[in-house]
């Protein structure tokens, strides 16, 4: 009786054991993290701020996007709505517009869309509660934790696509970034190593950790501030892990777009739907080929559905190729004439005749943008 009453003590002591290594070493790493950040962060205009309005944005922004590419937009953005009421008062097409080719259009929607709940609701505060604010469009998860621990000091997990590899490689969490088992794993470890102090400084070096360092191609681990914690560096495991996933091939698709000019020699042009990937933009009128038919054949189909006309179409202008992030375009403008009807906006949010000049003033895609500028006379 007494043995076994003695065995029990010793596996609670053992178990008290592990759970103090592990937890300092979650210490080690957080502190570490921190004091590198301090250090080595990258200078960039978010980082200037406790503005949770502006911090917003640059979250936002950065969502699957360089931060080379997202400085100036950032910039420019801000200066045209400054405050979180200048946003809200704005037009979309003003902030669709001010994003043009910045991409993934209902990043700004949703910005748009937000900006206007929170003006009504709360006079323009920036909501301090997880609930309130992941209620909001376009705040998830991700977003919500990056506010709240960078802006108010909150001891809230941030975990981006930079983070998850981080951790991952970390801790040899194996199994694919996207996978359920793999991500709940990852957001675990996330809220136990976010600390109490300085959670924004930890959440934006451990971003910054896999951005400079912690790579997705050849890690340099030499000069990692966390090397000696890492257990995929112990196993040998830091260009094995994470576990990549599977990509199918990148689809391609052909698409129509018509030109057709008044008597003044204005462009028709068509707003998207306000949803999907563009949505919101201007465009020239037409749409995605179906199998079996023709280019000629989707472009009138395509002007019919959007704007009840019949046209002919005439011959070929220009073609342009254009890749997304999951699938690739061949943009086929063709000349087109209208033989029946009047423009009437059906499978669009609006029509309009537009100079070349006017079309500056509006946002357009990028691939429509290249059709034009080849056009342009």
């Amino acid at each position: 009786m007494d043995f076994g009453r003695n065995q029990h003590e010793t596996n609670m002591q053992r178990t008290d054991q592990r759970a103090a290594r592990s937890k300092e070493r979650l210490s080690r790493i957080t502190g570490e993290i921190v004091s590198w950040y301090a250090r080595n962060k990258r200078d960039l205009p978010w980082r200037n701020t406790k503005d949770p309005y502006r911090i917003w944005v640059s979250e936002i922004m950065l969502q699957q996007t360089q931060v080379d590419t997202v400085v100036p937009y950032y910039q420019r953005f801000l200066s045209r709505f400054p405050t979180v009421h200048a946003l809200a008062d704005a037009p979309l097409d003003d902030v669709l517009k001010t994003w043009e080719n910045l991409g993934y259009y209902a990043r700004a929607r949703h910005l748009h869309a937000a900006a206007r709940e929170i003006v009504d609701t709360s006079g323009g505060r920036i909501p301090q509660k997880r609930e309130e604010l992941v209620r909001l469009p376009g705040i998830g998860e991700y977003t919500c934790g990056a506010i709240l621990s960078i802006a108010f000091g909150q001891p809230c997990p941030a975990v981006d696509a930079n983070v998850r590899r981080v951790l991952s490689r970390l801790f040899a969490i194996r199994g694919p970034l996207d996978q359920g088992r793999t991500a709940r794993v990852i957001s675990s470890v996330a809220d136990r190593l976010v600390p109490v102090k300085n959670p924004g400084q930890f959440n934006q070096g451990l971003m910054d950790l896999g951005a400079t360092i912690c790579t997705p191609k050849t890690p340099r681990c030499a000069i990692c501030p966390v090397q000696i914690c890492c257990r995929s560096r112990e196993k040998g495991l830091e260009e094995v892990l994470p576990t990549p996933k599977r990509r199918p091939p990148t689809p391609h698709h052909n698409v129509t777009a018509g030109i057709m000019k008044d008597g003044k020699g204005r462009l028709l042009i068509v707003q998207r739907p306000p949803h999907g990937l563009l949505g919101g933009l201007w465009k020239l009128p037409g749409g995605q080929q179906k199998a079996g038919e023709t280019l000629q054949a989707c472009l009138r189909r395509q002007i019919r559905r959007e704007l009840g006309l019949d046209v002919a179409v005439e011959e070929p202008l220009l073609s342009v190729n254009h890749a997304y992030t999951h699938f690739r375009i061949t943009l086929h403008a063709f000349q087109c004439r209208r033989q029946n009807g009047r423009p009437k906006a059906l499978d669009c949010s609006g029509w309009r005749w537009t100079s070349w000049v006017g079309l500056d003033n509006l946002a357009l895609s990028r691939a429509d943008r290249k059709v034009l500028e080849g056009l342009k006379p």
